[in-house]
């Protein structure tokens, strides 16, 4: 491997159903998608379709990955239509493979569609409806809808404290859709955490 500093990237591995697109996932992250473990990558980003649901080979492949402690994101994807969402996908994730944590919550427009996130950490908003994404601060009104949400985040991630995704402690849930651009930062802030090859 040369050492430039693209090619200094972390080794991330990318596994889903393929009605969770994950080589597109693959392409966004600059992951490798794969049906197969690599326990040598740095992290592993599992992309669920809620409306699919969780097959047994990539329930089967999470598991591969607990006695190494590999550092695992769930990416759910979040559409226009789509008869079940993304608390519907974090609930079997977190049945099927660990308790998985959701920092950020999707909201949306006024026809249903998934627009934004509120961060459970500080209650930012992201509009990526507009262009550029609009960040504000949700207001009193959403603080209210989302505070035990954010009671329950805030609890499962003290334990832990700082680096504990990327120590393979924690297992964020991210909303995606990748037509907006929804989530792909968040997702993208999270691999950075992990230590930098050389």
């Amino acid at each position: 491997m040369s050492s430039t500093s693209d090619d200094a990237r972390n080794s991330i591995v990318i596994h889903g159903h393929v009605s969770a697109t994950p080589e597109l996932f693959a392409t966004i992250f600059g992951a490798r998608a794969s049906n197969e473990s690599d326990v040598e990558a740095d992290g592993a980003i599992f992309a669920i379709n809620p409306s699919a649901g969780v097959d047994a080979e990539t329930i089967n492949l999470w598991k591969s990955y607990d006695d190494v402690q590999m550092p695992r994101m769930v990416i759910v994807t979040v559409l226009d239509g789509m008869e079940l969402d993304f608390d519907d996908a974090v609930m079997v994730g977190s049945r099927v493979f660990d308790p998985l944590v959701t920092p950020y919550l999707v909201l949306h427009g006024d026809s249903g569609t998934p627009i934004g996130t509120i961060s459970l950490q500080d209650l930012s908003t992201v509009d990526y409806s507009t262009t550029p994404p609009t960040i504000g601060q949700g207001d009193d009104e959403l603080v209210q809808l989302v505070e035990e949400f954010r009671s329950e985040y805030l609890e499962s991630t003290e334990e832990f404290g700082a680096g504990s995704f990327a120590a393979g402690l924690i297992f964020p849930a991210i909303p995606i859709n990748p037509t907006n651009g929804l989530g792909i930062d968040i997702a993208k802030t999270y691999l950075q955490e992990l230590p930098r090859r050389d």
